[in-house]
């Protein structure tokens, strides 16, 4: 792999390995520590965060590297003053990783075509990749496979970390359930649902869509959801989503509806009252900050591959 731009171009194999590394990065981190010595990461900013930026850098730091923040905002490529092209070109000379946090998926997708180091993708509108690979080691972490298992994911289904669930549980022989309301701005989008048919057909996988909360959580070893209010969803819009997504609330009643051991999951930040009440997040199911903390492993296991040094 050239670059991590999506799971979807991983093979079940490569993301396996990738895991297992993660594994073995969180278990002996001494064993890396100066894996990327004088490597240098470029962190391309253009949407806010606060767990990409500090376990990139993190990352980097303790595998002996350097991390640059570069936010668009104070730079000529933001401002529209110089090309992409020539950008990505020049920071290649200086740098030997590219991370980017962007909005618009095209604009990632323009950076791996002419970037001659790595780029990994830290989100964009159409997936979150690196999210879903620490998700998917902290669900193997807590049940010990990943093969058979039920995701429910329940609320706003028209994002970048349902796409990405959606391709990364089928790929690895998982049943996903999306319970959301219906319509084409809350449903994830179509290709990516034939996509994750493909992989659940050769995996063994299932994939299912249902505007029923209730049918979507039942018998779910893993339930998940996310922010009703994404960066890109305009502030006046809050309100009616909350009355739409209402229904879609992770409570103790829902939970009571998967699996007696089932875990609950939210990649953060999470609103309290809104897409999970305090009990379900802050209860015992909870396992919302060993999935935060995982994303430093599972990225440094990016790193690592895509340099070649493990």
């Amino acid at each position: 792999m050239r670059h991590f731009i999506s799971l979807a171009e991983c093979s079940p194999r490569y993301l396996t390995e990738l895991l297992d590394l993660a594994d073995g990065v969180k278990r002996e981190p001494e064993a890396f520590a100066g894996a990327l010595n004088r490597r240098t990461l470029l962190m391309i900013f253009e949407k806010p965060s606060l767990r990409t930026r500090l376990s990139f850098e993190t990352g980097m730091i303790q595998l002996g590297g350097h991390a640059i923040y570069y936010h668009t905002g104070n730079s000529p490529m933001g401002a529209g003053k110089e090309s992409i092209h020539d950008s990505v070109k020049t920071a290649a000379r200086y740098v030997d990783l590219i991370m980017a946090r962007l909005f618009d998926h095209r604009h990632l997708l323009e950076m791996a075509h002419h970037a001659e180091v790595p780029v990994i993708n830290a989100l964009t509108d159409y997936s979150h990749p690196c999210q879903v690979l620490a998700d998917l080691q902290t669900i193997r972490e807590k049940k010990g496979t990943l093969e058979g298992l039920k995701l429910a994911y329940l609320g706003d289904g028209h994002n970048n970390v349902t796409h990405s669930l959606l391709v990364g549980c089928t790929k690895l022989g998982m049943r996903i359930c999306v319970g959301c309301p219906a319509g084409e701005d809350f449903i994830p989008l179509p290709e990516v649902i034939r996509e994750a048919e493909v992989f659940a057909a050769e995996s063994g996988g299932a994939v299912e869509l249902t505007d029923d909360p209730r049918a979507a959580v039942e018998g779910a070893d893993v339930v998940y959801t996310d922010s009703w209010m994404s960066y890109h969803v305009p502030p006046e819009q809050e309100k009616q989503r909350t009355a739409l997504f209402r229904p879609y609330q992770v409570n103790g009643e829902l939970m009571a509806l998967a699996r007696e051991d089932a875990i609950f999951m939210n990649c953060l930040p999470a609103m309290r009252g809104a897409e999970q009440t305090a009990e379900v997040i802050d209860g015992p199911q909870s396992v919302v900050f060993d999935e935060a903390e995982n994303r430093l492993h599972a990225q440094k296991a990016v790193m690592l591959r895509l340099t070649g040094t493990a």
